[in-house]
C-alpha cells in the first residue's frame, strides 16, 4: 500500500476499537476517551515492564479517576479482541538464587497500533530514536511470536532482581530454546552479547539443556 493509504488504515482500525469494538467485546460500556488514554499510556511504554501503577501514573493529567481494577479491566478487554499481547516471564532454571521478575513486557499484537495512537509516522520516528528502537523491539517480538507459533514454540522475556534482562526467549515442547537480544546500534552489540552469555552461565544444566542459539540483531 501506498503509505498514506497504509497508515489510515490503521487509524481506522484504533477507532473502531476505541469507539465501538472494546464496549462490543463482552457487552460492558467503556468511556472511549479512558481507553484512547490507556492506549497512549502503554504506547509510551511499549517494550517495558510496566506495571499497572507505572500505567496510571502515566495517565495522571489525562485520567486522574483511572483506578488500577479499572485498568486492569480495560487491558483484559483489548486482550480479547487480540489489540495487546503481553510478553509473559520466562522462569528457567538457574543456579543462583535470584529473584526472577514476573511481569509481563507491554507489546501490541503489532507496533503499527502504537503508532497510530501517539499519531507518529516514519519521519516522526526517525527523529525519536529512542521510540524507534522500542517500536522495532515490539516488531521483532511479533515476528518471532509468529514463528515460533509455526513450530509449537513459545516467546517469552527473561529479567531478574539484579538487572539482566534478555529480550526474547523462544521454548519449544521439547525444552529446547533460544535467546535473543534486539538492539539497534553497533555500540549495543557487545552489552547484548554480555547479557546473552551471562544467562547461559546461570542455566542449571542438570536441570534443563544449555541454549540451542543466542542471537543478536
Amino acid at each position: 500500500m501506498d503509505d498514506d493509504v497504509a497508515i489510515n488504515q490503521i487509524y481506522e482500525y484504533v477507532e473502531a476499537v476505541i469507539n465501538v469494538d472494546i464496549s462490543a467485546v463482552d457487552d460492558v460500556q467503556r468511556e472511549p476517551v479512558r481507553v484512547r488514554s490507556l492506549m497512549r499510556s502503554i504506547s509510551r511504554n511499549i517494550s517495558t515492564q510496566a506495571n499497572l501503577s507505572t500505567l496510571r501514573a502515566d495517565m495522571r493529567g489525562e485520567e486522574e479517576s483511572f483506578s488500577e481494577d479499572t485498568i486492569a479491566s480495560y487491558i483484559n478487554a483489548l486482550s480479547k479482541l487480540h489489540v495487546i499481547e503481553d510478553l509473559a516471564a520466562w522462569n528457567p532454571s538457574i543456579r543462583s538464587k535470584t529473584a526472577v521478575r514476573t511481569s509481563p513486557t507491554r507489546h501490541f499484537v503489532d507496533p503499527s497500533i502504537a503508532t497510530a495512537v501517539l499519531r507518529l509516522n516514519g519521519a516522526a520516528l526517525l527523529k525519536d530514536f529512542k521510540t524507534f528502537g522500542l517500536l522495532f523491539e515490539s516488531l521483532c517480538i511479533r515476528d518471532l511470536r509468529v514463528y515460533a507459533e509455526a513450530i509449537d514454540g513459545e516467546v517469552f522475556h527473561y529479567r531478574d532482581g539484579y538487572g539482566l534482562e534478555v529480550d526474547a526467549v523462544v521454548q519449544l515442547k521439547d525444552n529446547r530454546w533460544g535467546a535473543i537480544e534486539v538492539k539497534m546500534g553497533d555500540k549495543e552489540i557487545e552489552k547484548g552479547a554480555k547479557n546473552l552469555l551471562k544467562l547461559q552461565s546461570m542455566i542449571d544444566t542438570e536441570k534443563m539443556n544449555t541454549p540451542a542459539f543466542l542471537l543478536w540483531f
